[in-house]
């Protein structure tokens, strides 16, 4: 085994109290975050003595699966299987919250009050998110910790962002709805929801949830963000006159990568934080072109090329159609491609979710208009102020989330939470 692994080995079994333990397996994985940023992780997966994997494959309850970041060194994950521990002498809170505090700022490095804040308490469990200021931010962050009965440390997992002070654009908060409202007027947009319990569609007003920035009112789209390689937009429609003969033969997709120990010591980029040039972008447009008028050969100008990105090994096109725009849930499909050959390898196609609604009942006759949904529901919009990581900037910035828990029926006028409708 390498020394510098042997290092965390040795760190991880006197910390934990693994001496009623032995080390099954180690292995080393690398992710890419929302900054484009690489860390390597090496996880190390402790047995109970004299215990083996189960038929199924399953590790025995008790299992310590212990993750560092091999490049800070710090403690990313500690989960005891079940929430069963065989430790001896290893994380034990006696001490009750203060104690936990302090023990994450030492193993994290993130500061309570500055970076991070109690979101939730119970017994045996405190969760932490992290914070700008008592401000959310997103990208966000959070922290668990849970412990037993004997408040034995029994699962810690420490995600997402934390920023420091250099990376905040800071400002005093002035947004309100009467400034933004003719913003929140045009986020009120009709869509289909589906109904599973009444198998019918509802026409129903929402708020389409969006970041107004603080200093110039201008929008920021609301996105669920995605940790990941780059990223392009692309605005391409696929149109051909011949299709092509022949069925698409898929191949397997596998995401393991393999990983060597100086790569991870080294912390060498991900092949995934590579820019995507135009020319990526033409072989790839090219590439998918070519599967659509072999499988999709009849739907020339239905599909739309919209982002390009990076993924583990392959090179993602995401395409959408204008079909059921209507709709909450849309049309999709994702191409994985070979980033160096350009060939695709396979794709997933979310047709099949969607056909489920073709047996719902279909929405009745629209009654109501945008304006008048807008009146119903501008009493009942949330602004809630939030700190906004800007890929420009390269920092977060002041704005207001704008949201609405409840939506207007199309059809009857009545005012419903959103939530109800499935």
């Amino acid at each position: 085994m390498d020394s510098r692994i042997q290092a965390f080995v040795d760190q991880a079994k006197t910390t934990f109290g693994l001496g009623n333990y032995y080390l099954h397996h180690h292995s080393l994985w690398r992710n890419v975050n929302h900054f484009n940023e690489t860390s390597y992780t090496l996880c190390l997966e402790w047995f109970p003595n004299g215990t083996e994997s189960d038929e199924d494959g399953s590790n025995p309850d008790g299992t310590a699966s212990i993750e560092y970041d091999v490049n800070t060194g710090k403690l990313k994950n500690a989960i005891f299987v079940m929430g069963e521990t065989y430790a001896q002498d290893g994380i034990t809170f006696n001490g009750g919250t203060e104690e936990v505090i302090k023990w994450v700022e030492q193993e994290t490095g993130i500061r309570y009050k500055e970076q991070l804040q109690i979101h939730n308490v119970t017994e045996n469990e405190i969760e932490f998110r992290s914070f700008i200021d008592n401000i959310p931010i997103s990208p966000s962050g959070m922290i668990e910790v849970k412990w037993n009965e004997k408040r034995q440390l029994t699962f810690f997992s420490v995600h997402g962002e934390y920023p420091t002070g250099d990376q905040v654009l800071r400002e005093t908060y002035n947004l309100s709805l009467e400034k933004a409202e003719h913003i929140a007027k045009e986020q009120v947009k009709r869509l289909e929801f589906p109904s599973f319990e009444q198998k019918k569609l509802f026409a129903v007003y929402a708020v389409e949830e969006i970041y107004i920035r603080n200093n110039d009112l201008t929008n920021k789209s609301f996105e669920m963000l995605q940790d990941g390689g780059t990223s392009k937009k692309v605005n391409h429609i696929l149109l051909w006159d011949e299709p092509i003969s022949g069925a698409f033969e898929r191949k397997e997709i596998d995401l393991q990568e393999e990983i060597t120990v100086n790569e991870a010591f080294s912390c060498t980029p991900s092949p995934t934080t590579r820019p995507i040039t135009e020319e990526d972008e033409k072989k790839c447009v090219e590439a998918v072109e070519r599967l659509l008028r072999q499988e999709y050969s009849e739907e020339s100008g239905i599909w739309r090329v919209t982002t390009l990105h990076r993924d583990k090994k392959f090179l993602v096109a995401t395409l959408g159609t204008d079909q059921h725009e209507t709709r909450v849930f849309k049309r999709k499909l994702s191409v994985f491609l070979d980033p160096h050959s350009m060939d695709v390898v396979n794709y997933i196609d979310n047709q099949f979710m969607l056909e489920m609604y073709n047996s719902f009942e279909a929405p009745g006759e629209v009654a109501v208009t945008q304006d008048e949904a807008y009146e119903k529901l501008k009493g009942l919009f949330e602004l809630q102020p939030f700190y906004v990581y800007d890929d420009e900037q390269k920092q977060y910035i002041l704005c207001g989330k704008l949201d609405c828990h409840h939506g207007v029926n199309a059809e009857t006028g009545e005012v419903v939470l959103l939530d109800d409708l499935g």
